[in-house]
């Protein structure tokens, strides 16, 4: 899960006016998707002391203060599917605070561990949070993307998902009450941030064989979160708290030997042709974040990489 970008990469700390926001998409959607209470689900990893919930259970709290942080995982593992979650993250100075809401085959840092990371990087206030994303295959990472986001996420619920099947992963980060200043109106939106696709061949890139549990945690980062580690995490206001609703799955739930729903049947919604691809409309938010949002693409890091790894020359518009 955590992952340190090499200093060679510069990090952009604010944030410009932008002229324009999401188009509205209609996307393939979680139909049919279930929300889960957290007690049939869920399991605390570390630090139930800094776990809380709303008297009705429907709202989670993390918190995080100089002794430790906290996490939680599902019982179950899925292999392909959709998952999403609504967050609200820590606000105010949460400079080297980071929120963490990934996948991960290995309850641990295992060696051998796919992943899927959103990673929020807090930040000292008035400056935006970032998002960074990570693939991991068999314990190898550095695939980091980094980006800006066109909301606040500390004032509000929103949704992050990700869409896995065997042709592509998608992150999604979907807004409620996005403003468009060029047509005037909101939006409720499913704007795709990162496209990662897999090849027709045999690799060492895409995770698409082992299932996962989903997971997230809060954590001190300080020695990498906030530019580089320059930026403290700042104790005097703790605890920081990361709030969770609303968790939904519409995936594959791994049965051993082997689940009859892999990804191999189209019985699903998330498996068929639709999902394989980006729609016109999606293409369309992700231009917009392409121009907008992205600060770093391990991609585009020719210093970083002497040759750039195979998958970059995948082109995520196919």
């Amino acid at each position: 899960m955590e992952t340190k970008i090499v200093s060679s990469v510069a990090i952009v700390l604010f944030i410009t006016s932008l002229m324009a926001s999401p188009h509205s998409s209609q996307s393939a959607s979680p139909n049919g998707s279930s929300a889960f209470s957290f007690a049939d689900n869920f399991d605390i990893m570390w630090s139930e002391e800094h776990f809380k919930t709303s008297p009705d259970g429907q709202i989670w709290y993390l918190s995080l203060d100089k002794e430790t942080g906290c996490g939680f995982q599902t019982k179950q593992r899925y292999r392909f599917g959709w998952f999403s979650m609504k967050l609200k993250l820590v606000g105010g100075d949460s400079a080297g605070v980071v929120t963490a809401y990934y996948m991960c085959s290995d309850t641990g840092a295992g060696p051998e561990r796919d992943e899927l990371d959103f990673e929020f990087l807090g930040n000292r206030t008035g400056e935006p949070y970032l998002i960074q994303t990570n693939v991991y295959r068999s314990g190898v990472g550095n695939r980091e993307m980094r980006h800006m986001l066109w909301f606040d996420p500390t004032e509000e619920f929103h949704t992050y998902s990700i869409l896995w099947n065997s042709h592509q992963i998608i992150y999604l980060s979907i807004s409620h009450h996005v403003f468009d200043e060029m047509a005037d109106r909101f939006f409720v939106d499913q704007v795709p941030i990162r496209v990662y696709k897999n090849s027709d061949k045999p690799n060492k890139f895409f995770p698409n064989e082992k299932p996962m549990y989903l997971f997230s945690s809060i954590w001190n980062a300080d020695d990498w979160a906030t530019r580089g580690g320059l930026e403290k995490t700042n104790w005097t206001r703790s605890p920081f708290v990361s709030s969770y609703k609303d968790f939904k799955a519409d995936g594959c739930q791994w049965e051993d030997p082997y689940p009859a729903c892999v990804s191999t049947t189209t019985e699903h919604w998330w498996d068929q042709y639709e999902a394989w691809h980006l729609t016109d409309a999606q293409k369309k938010d992700f231009a917009w974040v392409q121009r907008n949002l992205v600060i770093y693409d391990y991609c585009k890091d020719s210093k970083r990489f002497e040759k750039l790894p195979e998958e970059c020359g995948l082109s995520p518009w196919d």
